[in-house]
């Protein structure tokens, strides 16, 4: 079993346990359900840094990144940086991550926020609408592509953006809907944790130009980005190169104010 199957495998039992405490209008009755949603797309369209940054504590390819922030500074040192979104973990159980961090971030900044979760079920979607989230991912390897249709209509019924994340041209193929607004490739295989530009490389031709391409995993240089850029990619997801430093937001700062100069 890899690490993907066993997350999944945790997920499906962590979210019969929520649904079993917060009934659906539970979540639709939050306070901030309501919220009009910032789109993350069309604020990679107009980026000339395109950079996505994430708070992110630990993970299972680098145990412990840094459990000393608190959210509240990390969103607020993004926004200062003029990051174009921010992703939050809410995997408590490999990423040391919650809901309650999404909130939190979502009280502090107003930036497009990310809720980076292993999504299986509609409930998770609510859930990520009803704590402050604008934007939800979802990742292929763990989807049919009948689901990816039915959790992206969800989500575009709730306005909120959606990311689809893909590892190869199979789950690319699959992936091409018009209720997905950005098309993620990660480069770093889920199977092997191994990290390789070319991913990005070799399908961004496949991805037709109507959506937002994003790169993720393993971009931690200007050169990435740039080596990037000539591929169509608007978008950049950048987690442990902030995060594993005191102060992310100072980290972010320095890293676009190089990348635009």
């Amino acid at each position: 079993m890899n690490i993907l199957d066993k997350i999944v495998t945790d997920k499906r039992k962590e979210i019969a346990l929520r649904k079993s405490l917060i009934p659906l209008k539970q979540l639709e009755n939050s306070v901030i359900f309501e919220k009009s949603t910032i789109s993350l797309s069309e604020r990679l369209k107009n980026s000339s840094s395109g950079i996505i940054a994430e708070h992110k504590r630990r993970s299972p390819s680098k145990s412990t990144i840094n459990q000393n922030l608190n959210v509240q500074d990390v969103a607020k040192g993004y926004e200062d940086a003029g990051v174009c979104g921010m992703s939050v973990l809410t995997d408590g159980k490999y990423f040391g991550g919650s809901l309650d961090d999404l909130l939190l971030a979502r009280a502090s900044c107003n930036l497009p926020l990310l809720r980076k979760e292993f999504i299986i079920d509609t409930y998770q979607i609510l859930e990520a609408k009803a704590y402050g989230a604008d934007v939800i991912l979802m990742i292929a390897a763990i989807l049919t592509k009948e689901e990816i249709k039915h959790f992206s209509e969800f989500a575009k019924s709730l306005d909120l953006d959606v990311l689809l994340e893909v590892h190869n041209l199979e789950e690319l193929q699959k992936s091409i809907m018009p209720t997905i607004d950005m098309l993620g490739v990660n480069n770093r295989n889920l199977k092997t944790f191994e990290v390789s530009l070319e991913t990005s490389k070799i399908l961004s031709n496949h991805i037709p130009d109507d959506f937002v391409k994003v790169s993720e995993s393993g971009i931690s240089s200007i050169e990435a980005i740039k080596e990037l850029q000539p591929y169509g990619y608007k978008g950049f997801l950048i987690g442990e190169n902030f995060m594993k430093t005191d102060n992310p937001g100072l980290s972010a700062t320095e890293f676009i104010n190089t990348l635009n100069s």
